[in-house]
């Protein structure tokens, strides 16, 4: 899971930097995007060793904004459909939006009541109505396409971001994206007035493949509205009131999940939209792990939104829902979380925060090397893309295993191993061969390498 869910932490930027290489976001857009959709579109009807994952959609389809109406915590919502399939997949030369990626909207675990997603994300939002009743205001129908000015600009993303590439960011258009985290929504909530709000959803981000990494995921976003009133009422200054308030939330909240006894502290970060920014880490199964980012709204964005904004402070969290869940579930590869599988979903319950994850049958994994001569056109997301969308979710690992560089050439060559492993049954060598021939003939048509 990644090592922070808002964008910009300086681990997560370093790790999107180390993977995006040095190609710039302009030819990675003009010419891996198209190549890439053509692929996964000849892809679209599933091997028969990847069954599809069956998706929960309404129709017809209806978009959705920002002024649905808010509810109370735990009442029902109408379920957010897939948007037509013509306003996501296009031939604009700058989407890069596969079939693969398209199948997955619309499927809405964070709204099914006894899926592990969605009996966290209730957990939180019975939390916060118990702390704050009627205060925070949840929203988790709101659509997931979204404009680049919401998802960066509005949120103070630099220009010059790693997360802006097309080699992490599914683009519609060059104007519209995939959102890549429910921040994308946190400026048109302010500007109708919201001084409390939880958004929560699906999110889309251009990733590696293994246990914890899964190109689609949920997110829960927090923001929280004070006046001089509440912080001049506790005698201290508009950031300070505004930290203790944020830490003591979210203290209650990680209590709540964990246990009263769970022990937590407070990391410095970096992310473009808070300042001062935090991690909170939690002391759980012998070791720390992180939980969520957060901090203390910049001002600029506070006082360019809220109504009365230059006059009140402001504090946001975000967390991933998929985190929470496999660290206090125990669940032990991401996967799991679409695969529809009764063994899985049966284990958990809405309320229920005791459930721990008891694994069945673990089928033997197939394993496929390929070394290549890299190209201007390669990068590890990009080969990544190219697997899911040939493989599915039987691919449950890509990992590079050996790279060097040629003293005389200069040439650089990689080689990956894919892991492929199904939940459900055994594997054939077969299908498996099948599979990892039209990988190898892609990866060379399409990004350009040399096999070896």
């Amino acid at each position: 899971m990644r090592a922070a869910t808002l964008l910009g932490s300086r681990r997560a930027v370093s790790a999107a930097l180390r993977r995006a290489g040095s190609a710039s976001p302009a030819p990675a857009a003009a010419t891996a995007a198209p190549a890439l959709r053509r692929l996964t579109a000849a892809a679209a009807t599933p091997p028969a060793a990847a069954p599809a994952v069956a998706a929960r959609r309404l129709a017809p389809p209806r978009r959705f904004s920002a002024a649905a109406a808010p509810r109370a915590a735990g009442a029902a919502v109408a379920a957010p459909p897939a948007p037509p399939r013509s306003e996501v997949l296009t031939s604009d030369p700058a989407n890069n939006v596969s079939e693969y990626i398209y199948s997955k909207m619309g499927t809405n675990l964070h709204l099914q009541p006894d899926h592990p997603i969605c009996v966290i994300k209730q957990a939180i939002y019975d939390y916060f109505e118990a702390t704050a009743p009627g205060l925070f205001k949840p929203f988790d129908g709101l659509h997931p396409v979204v404009s680049a000015r919401a998802n960066f600009d509005e949120v103070l993303v630099p220009a010059d971001h790693v997360s802006r590439s097309p080699n992490d960011t599914y683009y519609v258009n060059a104007d519209t994206v995939l959102r890549c985290h429910t921040s994308a929504h946190q400026t048109e909530l302010l500007r109708a007035g919201h001084s409390g709000f939880l958004v929560t959803g699906d999110v889309y981000r251009r990733d590696s493949i293994d246990a914890t990494h899964y190109p689609v995921f949920h997110q829960m976003e927090g923001v929280r509205v004070f006046g001089p009133e509440d912080w001049a009422a506790a005698g201290m200054g508009a950031t300070e009131f505004a930290e203790k308030e944020l830490k003591g939330a979210l203290e209650g909240m990680a209590r709540a999940l964990f246990g009263d006894g769970i022990e937590c502290r407070w990391v410095d970060a970096y992310f473009p939209f808070t300042e001062p920014s935090y991690e909170l880490e939690i002391f759980f199964n012998g070791k720390w792990l992180e939980v969520l980012g957060c901090g203390v709204m910049q001002q600029s964005i506070l006082d360019a939104n809220h109504p009365g904004g230059s006059g009140k402070k402001a504090w946001a969290f975000g967390l991933g829902l998929e985190r929470l869940a496999m660290v206090l579930f125990g669940i032990s590869d991401i996967r799991l979380f679409w695969s529809g599988d009764e063994r899985f979903l049966r284990q958990f319950k809405r309320g229920d925060l005791k459930a721990r994850f008891k694994p069945y049958s673990k089928f033997p994994p197939c394993l496929k090397d390929m070394a290549f001569w890299v190209s201007p056109n390669f990068t590890e997301n990009n080969l990544c893309e190219l697997v899911r969308g040939i493989g599915g979710d039987l691919v449950e690992e890509v990992t590079l295993i050996d790279e060097f560089t040629n003293s005389k050439t200069g040439r650089t060559s990689n080689c990956y191993r894919i892991t492929y492993r199904s939940m459900e049954r055994s594997l054939t060598d077969e299908e498996v061969n099948s599979l990892q021939d039209r990988v190898r003939k892609a990866v060379s048509e399409e990004l350009g390498v040399e096999l070896r």
